[in-house]
């Protein structure tokens, strides 16, 4: 009986007493009702033809000790009976939450919206190409260097670096240690949020890795002139083709 709890067994205890008090027809205030927590009506409902009790309004069956002293059909370890009243609510076992989640499918819904996008692109430079003219210039002289003679613009931030340091620091440093810091930046900042507010490093990186480019290619495009000297464009014009 070690494993039943002391509770239990008085309960049980005191359920087969009422029951023999009353098949030996002895009243239930008599037969010390008053220790036991069980409901008359509950004990009364509970009663079945075999000795077999069932609970109304429970999936647990209950079983009653018959009056004879014999062990009940159903009963626990050494006889004992415990009678199971109560009703779990749904709620208590069942955990449902209703979470949120930010993240959809590559496909179709990331795929689809580049696909639109790289037609709407498409679409825009076919039209804008019909009707802005963009003549190719005449044949490169070899014989004749233009004068300043520029990069594309891609490149012109690497070319205006050229102008202030060493080419070993202009071109493999500085461009190196921006490429190593946009690399481990991800590693840095574990942040999972997709909004900018929660992306404050990254976005300020990125944003002073692009102002610096900018600046770089911006000087290099319109503030350059002939041996790609420092010139003002309002004062001496605009040495700079597509």
């Amino acid at each position: 009986m070690a494993g039943i709890p002391e509770h239990l067994l008085k309960r049980a205890q005191a359920a087969r007493e009422k029951a023999a008090a009353e098949a030996a027809g002895i009243p239930a205030s008599d037969a010390g009702d008053s220790g036991s927590r069980i409901p008359a009506d509950l004990l009364e409902r509970s009663k079945g033809a075999s000795g077999v009790a069932v609970a109304e309004r429970s999936a647990v069956p209950v079983v009653s000790a018959p009056g004879n002293g014999s062990i009940p059909f159903g009963a626990g370890p050494g006889g004992h009976t415990q009678r199971l009243l109560t009703v779990v609510k749904s709620g208590s076992i069942q955990d449902v939450k209703a979470v949120p989640v930010d993240k959809v499918h590559t496909w179709p819904h990331l795929l689809g919206v580049e696909f639109v996008a790289s037609l709407a692109c498409t679409a825009f430079v076919f039209v804008f190409s019909w009707f802005v003219n963009a003549p190719l210039l005449q044949a490169a002289n070899f014989n004749q260097t233009p004068n300043p003679s520029k990069a594309p613009w891609y490149f012109l931030g690497l070319q205006e670096l050229l102008t202030m340091f060493h080419p070993m620091i202009a071109g493999v440093t500085i461009p190196g240690m921006g490429i190593i810091a946009l690399m481990f930046a991800p590693f840095v900042d574990r942040n999972e949020s997709n909004r900018p507010e929660d992306r404050k490093f990254l976005t300020s990186l990125m944003t002073v890795h692009l102002l610096f480019w900018s600046v770089l290619v911006i000087i290099g495009s319109f503030f350059r002139g002939p041996g790609f000297n420092f010139t003002f464009p309002w004062r001496e014009g605009i040495f700079f083709e597509l």
